[in-house]
């Protein structure tokens, strides 16, 4: 019997199409549990969808994903909620925050799906730990573009997920916003032991990654150390 430790993420085989349109082209790739990973290059590249088959947000058409040993072509729609629920935190580049909820109300709701004790009071815990303290009541459309993402950051970490996957979460922000966001994201990765997947544009955020993944044309190049080196 393997003493091998087993990837947190496994990846083999990966393809995905949308009609004649091929995007994904056989990706193979692992990522340890607690390792940050960027994933960079070019718009069109594949980067967002990697991330959506990751998250079992999207089908693959073909290759397997394994997350924490659970293979995701083997789970129905609840199997992968349930997964999501539980294992994966989710930020995206346009927030994604209830507009009628309030941010106390956003940050309690993966909790409330998974019948967490208290999930109002973690939801208050957490949104101080961005600096929102005194944002708990606000609609996102009363706050910043940086305060909604700090929100969105707030809310994916809030259930202590093993995994946090993130789509350019600084795309829609100014640049010191965006730094500011990106060192409260990282803070919360290291405190939390969380697994990152990171697509990004920007190569400084890529460099504070453990290791870069370049793709290009639906496949990956796989960067020795940081992209900084």
């Amino acid at each position: 019997m393997s003493d091998a430790v087993e990837p947190f993420i496994r990846i083999r085989g990966l393809t995905q199409s949308f009609g004649t349109n091929q995007v994904l082209r056989g990706i193979d790739l692992d990522v340890s549990l607690g390792e940050a990973v960027a994933v960079i290059g070019p718009s069109g590249s594949g980067k967002s969808t990697l991330l959506m088959v990751t998250a079992g947000l999207e089908r693959a058409t073909s290759g397997r994903v394994t997350i924490a040993g659970t293979d995701l072509g083997k789970l129905d729609e609840d199997g992968l909620a349930r997964l999501r629920a539980s294992k994966i935190g989710i930020v995206f580049q346009s927030f994604h925050l209830v507009p009628t909820m309030t941010a106390l109300e956003n940050v309690s709701l993966p909790l409330e799906f998974a019948a967490a004790a208290d999930p109002a009071g973690q939801a208050k815990a957490a949104l101080e730990k961005t600096g929102l303290g005194d944002r708990l009541h606000h609609f996102p459309g009363e706050l910043s573009g940086g305060e909604q993402q700090r929100v969105a950051l707030a809310r994916a970490f809030v259930a202590n997920p093993s995994l946090l996957l993130a789509d350019e979460p600084t795309g829609n922000l100014d640049r010191e916003t965006g730094i500011m966001v990106m060192d409260l994201l990282f803070s919360l990765q290291k405190e939390h032991g969380t697994t990152l997947v990171l697509v990004t544009h920007d190569e400084t955020l890529a460099s504070r990654c453990n290791r870069s993944i370049q793709m290009i044309d639906g496949r990956v190049m796989e960067a020795t150390g940081t992209s900084g080196e």
